[in-house]
C-alpha cells in the first residue's frame, strides 16, 4: 500500500508516511512517538520545514531542559503540515498498540483530520478494534475486511522453502506438513480491517 501511494504521488508534493506497530515494542510506541514519527516523515517529504513549526520547535528547545515536543504540540504541527496539502498517513497493526495509547492516538487523529480536509488515513488491524475506530472517527471511515487466501499463503511458503538456507534440514514429509497446516491456521487467524479516511 505504501509503495503504491508513493508511486502514485511522485512529484505531487503529497507526503506518504507510515508507522508499523510491533507488539514486542508496544511500551515504547506511544501516541506521541507514533505521531512524532509521522511528522518527521512529512517534513522530510515536503523538502522544507514551515516557519510555524520552526518557531514551535525553538520554543520547545528554550523550555526548561529543552524538552521534546508533547503530543498536543505534535498534533498542532501535523495540523499545520496537513491543512494545506494532500497527505497520507498509514498506520499498520494498530491492534498491537496498548489500549490507553490507542485512545490517545484516535483522539489526536480526529483533531488532525478535523483541521485537514485533504489528509487521508489508512489503518490496518484485526477486526476487534473496528468498532472503536468507527466510534472515535465517526462518519469518516470505510472498512474493508481482508482475509488472506489459503493458496496465497501456500505460494508464499513454497517460495520461502525454495530459498531455504538449510534445505537438508527437513525432508519432504515436513515440507508437506508445513504447506498443509500453516495456511490453514493463518487463514483462520489473520482477519484484518482497512480503515480509510474519506
Amino acid at each position: 500500500m505504501v509503495d503504491t501511494l508513493c508511486d502514485r504521488t511522485r512529484g505531487q508534493n503529497a507526503p506518504v508516511t507510515c508507522f508499523y506497530f510491533d507488539f514486542a515494542a508496544r511500551n515504547e510506541q506511544s501516541a506521541t512517538n507514533t505521531l512524532g514519527s509521522l511528522l518527521k516523515q512529512m517534513i522530510n517529504g515536503t523538502g522544507g520545514i514551515p516557519e510555524e513549526i520552526w518557531q514551535a520547535l525553538r520554543e520547545q528547545k528554550g523550555a526548561v531542559g529543552g524538552r521534546r515536543p508533547q503530543l498536543v504540540d505534535i498534533v498542532k504541527m501535523l495540523q499545520l503540515v496537513t491543512a494545506s496539502q494532500r497527505t497520507y498517513m498509514c498506520i499498520d497493526a494498530l491492534d498491537e498498540c496498548t489500549t490507553a495509547q490507542q485512545f490517545r492516538l484516535f483522539d489526536s487523529l480526529k483533531e488532525i483530520l478535523d483541521k485537514s480536509p485533504r489528509a487521508r488515513l489508512f489503518v490496518t488491524g484485526r477486526s476487534h478494534i473496528q468498532a472503536e475506530i468507527e466510534n472515535r472517527l465517526a462518519g469518516r471511515v470505510t472498512s474493508i475486511s481482508v482475509v488472506p487466501a489459503r493458496e496465497d499463503i501456500a505460494n508464499f511458503l513454497r517460495f520461502r522453502l525454495r530459498y531455504d538456507e538449510m534445505p537438508d534440514a527437513m525432508d519432504a514429509s515436513l515440507k508437506a506438513e508445513i504447506l498443509d497446516k500453516i495456511p490453514e491456521t493463518i487463514s483462520e487467524m489473520c482477519v484484518g480491517e482497512i480503515i480509510l479516511e474519506i
